[in-house]
């Protein structure tokens, strides 16, 4: 149905990857997926308390999480983990890479994201491809 589905996947909420690979596996039926997870950026005077270490840790081990993930399924996917705003970051990859779908999990709004609204809400609102929204 789509060639190319970009699965932003945040894995703190490990009881929404399941249905968000189901969905991406009916939708992409002989395209490729994207497994995408978005590091949200440290501020500078929390960073600076960091060590350096810690920061890269978290990114092989977002990067080896998604891999088992796609190995579990049997999608056949990319990895892409990267550091950022989630909403923006999710965004530029599915436009670099080309996405004709998004997949991506929502939650029951709470009374914040009426104020500054959730990561889906604002995918939704400024994909330039369709977005499948599971909840």
């Amino acid at each position: 149905m789509y060639k190319k589905i970009v699965v932003p996947i945040d894995l703190s909420h490990q009881e929404r990857i399941d249905s968000m690979i189901a969905a991406a596996k009916v939708l992409a039926a002989g395209g490729k997926a994207v497994l995408v997870h978005v590091v949200e950026d440290i501020p500078a005077f929390v960073a600076a308390q960091i060590p350096e270490d810690v920061v890269k840790d978290t990114q092989s081990s977002a990067e080896t999480r998604l891999k088992e993930v796609a190995a579990a399924s049997g999608l056949d996917a990319e990895i892409d983990v990267r550091h950022g705003h989630a909403a923006n970051t999710i965004l530029d990859i599915a436009e670099e890479k080309g996405a004709d779908c998004i997949v991506i999990a929502s939650h029951k709004p709470h009374w914040e994201d009426y104020l500054i609204g959730s990561t889906a809400a604002r995918v939704v609102r400024h994909a330039k491809c369709a977005v499948h929204v599971l909840r």
